[in-house]
């Protein structure tokens, strides 16, 4: 396994600043934001480290020159968005965009975008799935077509008031997997598997990387601390945010030594990135860059 982190953490920094920084922690990949220039729609989204709409193979090439030089690959292109967004105009651009970036992982020779099933938030599952036949087949041939590879994070988007109740993103349990993969069964469909979100949903967060081994195309380390103080106040109908928040890998309630002994049972061998959203480490970007310092020393616990 490869050591990484996703690039989003980086918002003040240009693509060579970013890798950089990647470099001097001894990581040796970015999941690299992919954003649409200049639309910034949530905290942590709206970063784009590459201009995919405007990638040329020149500057493809100046990309991959720079990574080799600093010994960083690039693990995937990422972009989060919702394209079953209700909003027709919003849902097409971020099918437009996604694209893109599918290009760009041909041309970059990464072959991987990571990103969301999406959701209609009012409608209930059925009527979401019946979605999803019309929505995501063609995104998915086209990048089997161009030789990429699409794995959608297991994040519902369900955090604040904006998203309730439905959340943003299909693809939140073993359950809903199943019903997608149904659907689209194609071996360029997979899983951005991050433990996080099953532990405020109360999911195991260990067993499903047996069952789903062959659908697991990246994986991120990320943790999530539950107050159970605050749940037992609020309960679960509470906006999670209410009783839980992210933290540092380390600091919150993923077992992480039972997590990666997981990931070297099935043999997976492939990219693993950590994912910063911890707001403790927000106080300016020096402290921003410390956490990635103290989450990367943390994991070389588990990955070598």
């Amino acid at each position: 396994m490869k050591l990484g982190i996703v690039s989003a953490i980086f918002d003040q920094s240009n693509f060579e600043e970013m890798i950089d920084i990647v470099a001097e922690n001894g990581l040796e990949c970015v999941e690299v934001a992919c954003w649409p220039q200049g639309k910034v729609e949530r905290r942590y989204a709206g970063v784009s480290h590459i201009d995919t709409k405007n990638l040329t193979d020149e500057k493809a090439q100046a990309i991959l020159s720079y990574c080799k030089k600093k010994q960083v690959e690039i693990s995937a292109l990422a972009y989060y968005p919702n394209p079953l967004d209700e909003n027709l105009e919003k849902r097409q651009e971020a099918i437009n965009h996604l694209y893109t970036l599918i290009d760009a992982a041909k041309l970059l020779e990464v072959n991987l975008v990571t990103t969301f099933v999406g959701r209609m938030t009012s409608k209930n599952m059925a009527e979401n799935l019946e979605e999803v036949v019309k929505v995501w087949p063609p995104i998915v041939k086209y990048a089997e077509k161009r030789g990429v590879k699409i794995g959608i994070e297991n994040c519902p988007m369900l955090f604040t008031e904006d998203e309730w109740p439905g959340g943003q993103n299909l693809m939140t349990s073993p359950s809903n997997w199943r019903k997608i993969f149904k659907i689209i069964d194609s071996d360029n469909f997979g899983i951005n598997y991050d433990p996080s979100h099953f532990v405020w949903q109360n999911i195991d967060y260990i067993q499903p990387l047996y069952e789903f081994k062959d659908k697991i195309f990246h994986v991120h380390y990320k943790d999530i601390k539950v107050y159970q103080n605050k749940l037992a106040d609020v309960g679960v109908m509470a906006t999670p945010l209410e009783y839980m928040c992210p933290k540092l890998p380390g600091l919150g309630d993923v077992d992480w030594g039972k997590y990666v002994s997981a990931l070297t049972d099935i043999g997976y061998n492939g990219f693993t990135c950590i994912e910063i959203e911890d707001k403790a480490f927000e106080e300016g970007y020096e402290r921003v860059k410390k956490s990635v310092t103290l989450s990367a020393k943390y994991l070389r616990n588990f990955i070598i």
